[in-house]
């Protein structure tokens, strides 16, 4: 929901406030109209019958249940393919998220820089994290690796994991991961062809 408001309210601001109805909302976003009212009443009254919600106070509602109305720093492990895609993608910073730093155990990358972010080894990144107090990290090294890393970030501090390495990792309940295995997303696609 809070995708579909924020690329219709872009431009918005300084106009007229326009309202949206939970059938348009529909529309956009491939979700039934009635489920959506029900997942909006479970955070209060946003809009009124027969007229809609009000397009810019929802989209602003909603990022503050989200917790994306604040500045969230997170680091990056694995300066791969992957790991270099996520350090030049502009997309975080529109949302919110900062690369505060960025880690890696090979020596030959360790020390360069890949757009204005240095990379670092990875040996530090306990420290890094205790005293930039981070919370949020993002895995993108070789599954062999992954769950010295996760432990690495929890240790220093991390409750928050988004992994891509293509293995699920062991982690106390209080810790959130969220596992994105990439190949396993396109045998799905695969399935479906059929």
């Amino acid at each position: 929901y809070h995708r579909a408001l924020v690329n219709l309210t872009e431009g918005k601001k300084g106009k007229e406030q326009s309202t949206i109805s939970s059938s348009r909302l529909s529309e956009i976003t491939g979700i039934k109209s009635y489920q959506i009212r029900k997942d909006f009443s479970y955070f209060g009254e946003f809009g009124r019958r027969g007229i809609g919600y009000p397009l810019l106070k929802l989209t602003a509602a909603l990022k503050d249940i989200l917790k994306s109305n604040q500045q969230w720093d997170l680091v990056l492990v694995g300066v791969g393919h992957l790991g270099t895609a996520f350090l030049y993608y502009k997309g975080f910073s529109k949302r919110g998220f900062t690369i505060k730093a960025v880690f890696d155990n090979d020596i030959l990358k360790v020390g360069k820089k890949i757009g204005n972010t240095r990379i670092r080894h990875i040996q530090g990144m306990e420290e890094f994290l205790k005293k930039q107090k981070i919370q949020i990290g993002v895995i993108t090294v070789p599954f062999q690796c992954a769950q010295e890393v996760a432990d690495k970030m929890i240790a220093g501090g991390v409750r928050s994991i988004l992994n891509f390495a293509p293995i699920s990792i062991k982690h106390p309940p209080e810790i959130s991961i969220k596992h994105i295995d990439i190949a396993i997303e396109l045998e799905k696609l695969v399935y479906y062809l059929f």
